[in-house]
């Protein structure tokens, strides 16, 4: 794809890179409790898990309830996104981290109680449904700190700051650091100090970091709500064919995540080592963050959607060999190659979604994504939890293979859809000039995700 850059684009003589980006002015504000607020999301799984596999002696039954939790999690994360772009960050955080500690203090009650499953998936609704989308919040942050657009309008963006570029995968690298964090954590409280631990200290951090985000107004995108003069209803971000394909592209990535959690727990189980869980998930998880490092720091050549296809492909190709590992050295190695295809795809993945939509569906965009993730994460926790009754560790390594496999035939399939040329006018009336451009040669430089410095744009 051409690189070209719009006279109103800053000047390439700028600096980027992380240090210049960590010095925008009120980052540290919402980064820091933003950081703390979006760990659950990497425990709360692998918590529940642990836990109901101690009360219930069953990966199937343990799997089932972690997988409503993460269905009902996809299924209302759009909506909190929406609500959040239209009536501001804290109005959703609040009641959404107050709620989300009761629904998980009582999952744990009732798990610890050996209610029956019944009970457990009605506690897992709303545990699901209130976790709190801290890491799409942190992303329009960015955005609007660095002025990307109109704040709150839907109009068309002037030309994007460079360190959206930098912010992207900063983003990124923070969201493998909780997958490294959070799930050694939550493994260590479950097995060292009590099974119920982990999920305990999962509802704790939701609640004080996610009121201590909301805090932090200032650097919040303004609310857009909708008008009432407005000439048509506001359409979803995914009416835009290019977001839905990559939601596809984001429930393959979650089936690897679901699917190497309850795998690893079965495979470290049967070979006597269950403390090993978290070392290894935490060395797929760090291959994870290391991509992401070198994402931010290499000026990219190629188009975003061929780095998009070649990294899915890549990580198709590792999960094929997974099941046939025997030890733990092994599959450590190959998990770090897996953690290291898995970041370029979300890098490149969210970048492509912010070019297709306007700054006012934003936060919805990116809540698309992370629900796809979840939605996949909780898919594979229930087959892998199934799989690895029947057939073991070695069988439910198979999950996340199917389900990168569909995934990427399915984006190989309508790969077109998400070479960003003009499609954000699926969602933007007014931006009736985007059908004018060429399909190879970008004008705007909010079409194009290849600027002439060569470094990728932001998620």
């Amino acid at each position: 794809m051409a690189s070209a850059v719009s006279s109103d684009t800053p000047p390439p003589a700028q600096r980027v890179g992380y240090r210049q980006l960590l010095r925008t002015p009120g980052a540290w504000t919402f980064l820091l409790p933003g950081f703390a607020a979006r760990q659950p999301f990497a425990m709360l799984t692998i918590s529940i898990v642990l836990l109901l596999r101690h009360t219930t002696g069953s990966y199937g039954v343990a799997g089932a309830v972690a997988a409503v939790t993460g269905v009902s999690m996809a299924v209302f994360a759009p909506q909190s996104g929406k609500l959040a772009d239209r009536h501001g960050q804290r109005a959703v955080l609040v009641p959404g981290v107050l709620l989300h500690a009761a629904a998980a203090a009582l999952l744990t009650a009732l798990a610890l109680a050996h209610a029956p499953l019944w009970a457990l998936i009605a506690a897992a609704v709303p545990t699901g449904a209130s976790v709190p989308q801290v890491g799409p919040m942190v992303r329009a942050r960015w955005a609007t700190a660095l002025g990307s657009g109109a704040p709150g309008g839907s109009g068309p963006r002037p030309g994007r700051h460079p360190l959206l570029a930098t912010a992207a995968a900063f983003e990124s690298v923070t969201d493998e650091l909780t997958f490294v964090i959070g799930p050694v954590l939550a493994t260590a409280l479950s097995t060292a100090v009590h099974p119920a631990s982990g999920l305990i200290a999962e509802a704790a951090l939701t609640l004080v970091g996610g009121l201590l985000f909301a805090a932090r107004r200032r650097t919040a995108p303004p609310p857009n709500p909708a008008r009432a003069d407005a000439r048509e209803p506001h359409a979803s971000a995914l009416s835009v064919p290019g977001v839905r394909v990559l939601a596809v592209a984001f429930l393959g990535i979650g089936s690897v995540f679901g699917g190497m959690q309850v795998a690893l727990t079965a495979f470290t189980q049967e070979h006597g080592q269950p403390g090993l869980n978290g070392v290894l998930y935490g060395v797929f998880a760090a291959g994870n963050m290391l991509a992401g490092v070198a994402c931010g720091a290499i000026a990219w050549r190629t188009s975003p959607r061929r780095r998009l296809l070649t990294a899915y492909a890549a990580l198709t190709l590792i999960c094929s060999t997974l099941w046939a590992v025997s030890s733990a050295l092994p599959l450590g190695g190959l998990g770090l190659l897996a953690g290291l295809c898995v970041a370029p795809a979300l890098i490149t993945g969210y970048t492509l979604v912010d070019a297709l939509v306007p700054a006012a569906s934003r936060t919805e965009a990116f809540t698309w994504l992370t629900g796809s993730v979840a939605l996949g994460q909780a898919a594979a926790v229930t087959a892998g939890g199934q799989v690895a009754d029947g057939f073991g560790a070695s069988a439910a390594f198979t999950v996340p293979l199917v389900g990168t496999a569909l995934a990427l035939l399915t984006v190989v399939s309508l790969r077109a859809h998400i070479a960003p040329r003009g499609t954000t006018t699926a969602i933007r009336q007014d931006q009736h000039t985007a059908d004018t451009h060429s399909a190879c040669q970008p004008v705007r430089n909010d079409d194009t995700m290849a600027p002439a410095s060569g470094r990728h744009s932001s998620k």
